[in-house]
């Protein structure tokens, strides 16, 4: 401290010992600096340069000190009513949190006055409205914006069209060049309304920058990775459309039960037998997922022998699996093998398999003749739908119940039986 007092002594006289040498200097030197002469109204001013400018600096500052004390009334004014709408913003924001959308709406639309908050303000009552379902005041709040900020209009009337479910009208808001570059919602909001345009693959194409910018939380940006590309699939309008989407996509995806799916039924309806059936069984051998077993079996797609034999071979690794036992009743079915399909039914409802293997019995049956087996496994359908008991079918010997309820020896995929707990 000691210290600290000495040097700001000895600075103080240093700065003295300056300004006294300066004023020395000046006293001496002023004339030779130059005059200034000014004449007006028969009055002369002598003064000298440098005095001259000290002068006009003196009266910069009484001017400056006039304007704040004229104006000091108007600023304090001004500061009341920022501070009078940031008070209603929050408020109102809390209203609107908790549901009372009429004042929050009222508190909100006299915050958007003020030029700081009114945005926000805005664009928060125009939220209030549309909680009542009052669109004429929701579009009054959003054609206040107008002039304010293009890009907070363009999402707010974009999140009102796809509220709305107008993704064509979304699209066209945001397409506007004022709203460009898309902040990370817009490209978000952007996406969803392509999707729904049935454009998943240009919206599919977005997913880089949504990355990018972090638009979504990582299971939302999956979820939604996922939804594009099997929609993409599904919406491929030839083969050659749907092999570059698919060969486009990640490895990861191309394993995803919901993707396969898509891709399985767009390549079947395309009448690309081998690419649907090689999708799933691929999937499967990476992955077992029942849909995609079930699905192996419904395939509106030839090679049923094939099928029949990989179905067969994934029946040593899951013998209890309800869906690959009806994808091979199915199979055999259209092999003109009822008897033995008739025996992969019962033993698929034994292992919980539900309202399929009911439908597939019902289909037999009516192909055998058998009117009354059939109505009755039709019905047991839509009970199961419903999750209503179902009836037992005709009686069968014990010989063939030992037999349905017997389940397989579970082995690997190299073959090799399975200890069970």
């Amino acid at each position: 401290m000691k210290k600290r007092t000495l040097g700001n002594a000895i600075l103080l006289l240093a700065l003295a010992l300056a300004g006294a040498l300066a004023l020395h200097w000046y006293g001496e030197r002023s004339h030779s600096l130059g005059e200034v002469l000014v004449r007006a109204g028969g009055y002369e001013l002598h003064a000298t340069l440098l005095g001259a400018l000290l002068a006009l600096l003196l009266a910069a500052l009484l001017l400056w000190l006039c304007w704040k004390l004229v104006s000091a009334p108007f600023r304090a004014w001004g500061r009341r009513s920022r501070k009078r709408a940031r008070a209603r913003l929050i408020e109102g924001l809390e209203l609107l949190h908790g549901g009372h959308w009429q004042r929050a709406e009222k508190l909100l639309e006299q915050a958007g006055e003020d030029a700081e908050v009114g945005t926000v303000a805005r664009i928060a009552a125009a939220r209030a409205a549309a909680a009542r379902d009052d669109e004429a005041a929701v579009q009054r709040h959003l054609a206040a914006l107008s002039g304010r900020g293009a890009g907070a209009l363009a999402l707010a009337r974009a999140e009102r069209a796809r509220a709305k479910r107008q993704p064509g009208e979304a699209l066209s808001v945001l397409a506007a060049p004022d709203a460009q570059p898309l902040p990370p919602r817009g490209l978000a909001l952007q996406a969803e309304a392509l999707a729904a345009s049935n454009r998943a693959g240009e919206a599919y194409g977005l997913l880089g920058a949504l990355k990018q910018q972090q638009a979504l939380a990582a299971a939302a940006f999956a979820a939604l990775e996922s939804r594009l590309a099997a929609q993409a699939m599904r919406e491929a309008a030839d083969a050659n459309a749907l092999a570059e989407r698919w060969e486009t996509l990640p490895k990861n995806l191309r394993t995803e039960p919901a993707i396969v799916a898509a891709y399985a039924e767009r390549a079947a309806a395309l009448h690309w037998d081998d690419a649907a059936a090689r999708s799933v069984e691929q999937a499967l051998e990476t992955r077992w997922d029942e849909s995609l077993a079930a699905l192996y079996g419904r395939l509106p797609i030839d090679k049923t022998d094939s099928r029949r034999a990989s179905a067969q071979r994934w029946l040593a690794s899951h013998p209890d699996s309800p869906a690959l036992l009806v994808t091979l009743a199915q199979l055999a079915r259209r092999q003109g093998q009822w008897p033995q399909a008739q025996d992969f039914l019962r033993r698929a409802l034994n292992a919980g398999a539900g309202a399929e293997a009911w439908e597939e019995l019902g289909h037999g049956f009516a192909a055998a003749g058998d009117d009354a087996l059939s109505r009755r496994s039709y019905a047991n359908a839509l009970h199961a739908r419903r999750g209503e008991a179902t009836e037992e079918l005709a009686s069968r010997d014990l010989k063939q119940k030992i037999q349905d309820e017997a389940v397989a020896e579970e082995r690997d995929e190299h073959g090799v039986p399975r200890l069970r707990g």
